[in-house]
């Protein structure tokens, strides 16, 4: 029949690189009406019936098809058309057709096989133009890893629509294997040939309700899962199925034909699932903006090379060009590189880690932070069936992360006596509240504070799309977030904690809370900890340094700080972690004058590690800054010995920082004093510092005090006066939400001053003859303001080595300067200096003894 066919499209003149439509139901005709297309050189265009009728015209418009397949239903569902139809359903026949022998083709292996429409980003679909080449990689790499055993029965479920019916439909058909054709894989078991199932191809989330409903028959061995993120609970309860063998972990876009890497899960992985390594014929890079390789470990773009890569998009040049680049490391000159538009990483043994899309990136008080790596975490807890995190902004200028979350059956159980403490509406807003808490403290354990989410919303499944993927868009706002802490919870006992309590919870969208709550545990950051100080400053007419809140983080320990007739005097030194056994570090502020940056270094060096830093004067209002390097070590000096009276001392500063703690080392070793540590985070000696590395119009301008980054042009700034430039940085960070709406131009000044003379005393400071050794933690990718000419041709010490100081321990850490303190970098960065400082404490300990 498929043959009968081909002879007749070719008599209508179908030949190689001509486009016929496929419109019909899912059925036997559907499969032979590919077959056909095939057999007669042209190149599929399949059209889903059950489209919209707008979107099915844009795909006639788009396509200009020669002729149209279809069949009496689907026909009437299509709209007006000059395209000629062929009605092929039972019974269908030519008489004019010859007899049913395969027909020539002079089709070759670079024309084209089918184009598959997706959608766009502009709403106007894109038509993905595949070669035939592409296809046949993909069967022949499908034949190595699949068996005979595991062809023999191959579930079609996906609508040819889709690239996932690639496979199901052509990889069984090609090796001696039966195509058993569903339409919904979620109605397996009532197919007629269910028992012959060996292989179902399908999303996690289709997966995961075919377990729930007890749907997977007897005969699968093997299950291949693509299209979604994947987590290791999934693998596991897929392993518990008596017969199943192999569960895969699959990636690819539709422009990279189907696959582009796999996966053989493992029972019993501690880690989440990865995507594992590319197929045959496929390269993988993960690039930079620069489109350099990115270390292991750091996050970049996942680009894709090799046979598989379409042809182009249909009838869409300046997207092709966009999207299929020159391939950067091919000798070949027409090799190209597909972008997808992914973020993964390489884990140390070459596998791939999936981290969701860059427009699933989103930017929060300045950071960057991908969705993905937040539900991967997430669902690794036991508690949570699936999860998935979006950045909402439902009051404008506050955008915030909601995670929400299917819950495993039976994951809380409660007493009446804990149902009567609170005042929820159901037991299962209770149960919910409790399976919120638990995900809050496991989070705090696993992931920095500014990718902690602020809303949670417990739902009893995730709204999909038509193809069974997550639809974000149908996510509900969440309502108020409740504080579901029943044991600890305190109510307020006067007038001004209760008027402290209802800033919090404005600001916070958190209740009740208590006034014993911590502020950063409930979800604050450091832009809304100035936004606390502002409101306070409102309301009491009293200004509290905004350290203190590191130092009193509850409603009660604010109050009693109010109470007080006076506010102590603002001292350089704040303890972002004053608790611990081990010997306290000082890390010194950068040049912006705060050290909020080191909140995330502080918490991933643990609970036992003391962990202080100090700030610039001038920050404050009515501060004078100080100009000189060596006055800002004498003053940092006298406020450490207030913690720590005698040495071994830690002393630590990331860019500007450096040269103080190196000034302060130099300091104590003169007094008699003993430096245990002395680290620079990627610090500059004076005489190297770049001129293109100025402090101020560097392509990013690092705003300490928020933990968070701005990207400015400096051709632009460098046409500005000091007071435009000043104005024009202000607005750039409201737009970023990197500062708050009632940051005022005074505000900024104080900070852009502070940094202003922090440049000009690193310029004009000589380091000392300092005689013991020093480590340099340097960027392994240079600072973002410099050409990739100036960073290779730096000194490796940075220009330490050319100074009179001992010897110089250098230790790489992956990623940019202006991220060092930042993931992914600080993570590697608390790692390197977690073992340096065993190292020298263990020989200062032997020294002093």
């Amino acid at each position: 029949k498929a043959n009968q066919l081909a002879h007749h499209l070719q008599q209508l003149g179908v030949e190689p690189d001509v486009l016929v439509g496929i419109c019909v139901k899912r059925s036997v005709e559907m499969v032979v009406g590919l077959l056909a297309i095939f057999k007669a050189g042209g190149a599929y265009v399949p059209l889903d019936p059950n489209y919209p009728s707008s979107r099915l015209a844009q795909i006639l418009e788009d396509a200009q098809l020669h002729v149209l397949i279809s069949d009496s239903y689907s026909k009437s569902r299509l709209p007006e058309s000059r395209t000629p139809v062929i009605l092929f359903e039972g019974g269908w026949e030519v008489t004019s057709a010859p007899t049913p022998t395969n027909p020539l083709s002079k089709v070759l292996p670079d024309n084209l096989a089918y184009v598959l429409y997706t959608s766009g980003s502009t709403g106007r679909p894109k038509g993905v133009a595949i070669e035939h080449r592409s296809p046949v990689s993909l069967l022949s790499w499908a034949k190595e890893v699949f068996s005979n055993e595991q062809l023999a029965g191959v579930l079609a479920s996906t609508s040819v629509c889709f690239d996932l019916s690639v496979f199901e439909l052509f990889v069984p058909l090609s090796w001696g294997g039966k195509v058993i054709l569903a339409e919904n894989a979620l109605h397996l078991l009532s197919l007629p040939a269910a028992e012959q199932v060996t292989l179902i191809n399908t999303v996690p989330s289709a997966a995961r309700e075919l377990i729930r409903s007890k749907g997977i028959p007897a005969g699968v061995t093997t299950v291949n899962l693509a299209g979604e993120p994947l987590d290791q609970q999934l693998v596991e309860q897929l392993y518990q199925q008596p017969t199943i063998k192999a569960v895969y972990n699959l990636y690819g876009p539709s422009e990279d034909t189907t696959y582009s890497t796999f996966a053989l899960m493992e029972k019993g992985a501690s880690n989440s699932p990865t995507i594992g390594k590319p197929i045959a014929n496929t390269a993988v890079y993960i690039l930079d903006p620069h489109l350099q390789p990115v270390p292991v470990g750091v996050v970049g773009e996942l680009h894709i090379a090799g046979n598989g890569l379409a042809r182009s998009y249909l009838n869409r040049p300046e997207l092709t060009a966009e999207k299929f680049i020159p391939h950067p490391f091919s000798k070949r000159l027409d090799a190209r590189m597909y972008k997808t538009g992914d973020l993964a990483r390489y884990c140390c043994d070459g596998q791939i880690e999936f981290l969701g899309r860059i427009d699933h990136q989103v930017k929060i008080r300045g950071f960057r932070i991908e969705t993905g790596e937040i539900e991967a975490v997430i669902n690794q807890h036991p508690i949570v069936q699936e999860a998935v995190v979006v950045a909402r902004e439902d009051n404008p200028g506050d955008k915030r992360l909601v995670a929400y979350l299917v819950a495993e059956a039976e994951t809380a159980t409660i007493s009446n006596s804990e149902l009567s403490k609170t005042h929820l509406d159901s037991w299962q807003e209770v149960l919910n509240q409790q399976t919120i808490q638990q995900l809050r403290e496991y989070l705090k354990e696993q992931l920095p504070e500014y990718m902690l989410p602020s809303g949670y919303v417990v739902l009893p499944q995730l709204p999909l799309t038509p193809n069974g993927k997550v639809d974000r868009k149908a996510l509900p706002a969440p309502e108020t977030t409740y504080n579901y802490q029943n044991q600890n919870y305190i109510a307020p006992r006067d007038r001004q904690e209760l008027q402290l309590v209802k800033i919090w919870e404005n600001l916070l969208g958190v209740r009740p809370i208590g006034v014993g709550d911590n502020f950063f545990d409930l979800g604050g950051h450091s832009l809304l900890a100035v936004q606390l100080m502002n409101k306070i400053e409102q309301e009491f007419s009293k200004s509290l340094p905004l350290s203190t809140l590191f130092q009193s983080p509850t409603v009660e320990q604010l109050t009693a700080l109010l109470r007080q007739k006076s506010i102590s005097a603002f001292s350089p030194l704040f303890p972002i972690n004053p608790n611990g056994s081990k010997v306290p570090i000082f890390c010194i502020h950068p040049g912006g004058g705060t050290a909020f940056c080191y909140f995330e270094l502080a918490q991933l060096l643990g609970t036992e590690q003391p962990f202080y830093g100090l700030q610039a004067l001038g920050i404050e209002k009515g501060q004078k800054p100080l100009t000189r390097v060596e006055d800002m070590a004498n003053l940092y000096l006298s406020t450490i010995r207030e913690v720590q009276p005698k040495g071994p001392y830690i002393l630590l500063g990331w860019s500007f920082g450096g040269v103080v703690a190196l000034q302060m080392a130099y300091e104590l070793t003169t007094q008699g004093e003993q430096v245990g540590f002395l680290g620079l985070l990627d610090t500059y000696a004076p005489s190297h510092l770049p001129d293109e590395q100025n402090l101020l119009e560097g392509k990013e301008i690092v705003l300490q005090l928020f933990g968070g980054t701005i990207s400015l042009p400096s051709e632009k700034l460098q046409k500005l006066t000091p007071e435009e430039q000043t104005v024009f940085i202000l607005e750039q960070a409201r737009q970023a939400n990197v500062v708050p709406p009632d940051f005022y131009l005074t505000d900024i000044e104080r900070l852009l001053t502070v940094l202003r003379l922090n440049e000009k005393a690193m310029r004009s400071y000589s380091p000392p003859i300092y005689p013991a050794s020093v480590t340099l933690f340097r960027a392994e990718q240079g600072s973002l303001g410099l050409s990739q000419e100036i960073i290779a041709a730096m000194e490796p010490t940075l220009g330490w080595a050319e100074q009179n100081i001992g010897k110089v321990e250098v230790q790489t850490v992956p990623g940019y300067h202006e991220y060092m303190v930042y993931q992914p970098s600080v993570a590697i960065l608390a790692q390197k200096l977690q073992a340096c400082l065993e190292r020298s404490l263990s020989r200062a300990w032997e020294n002093k003894s």
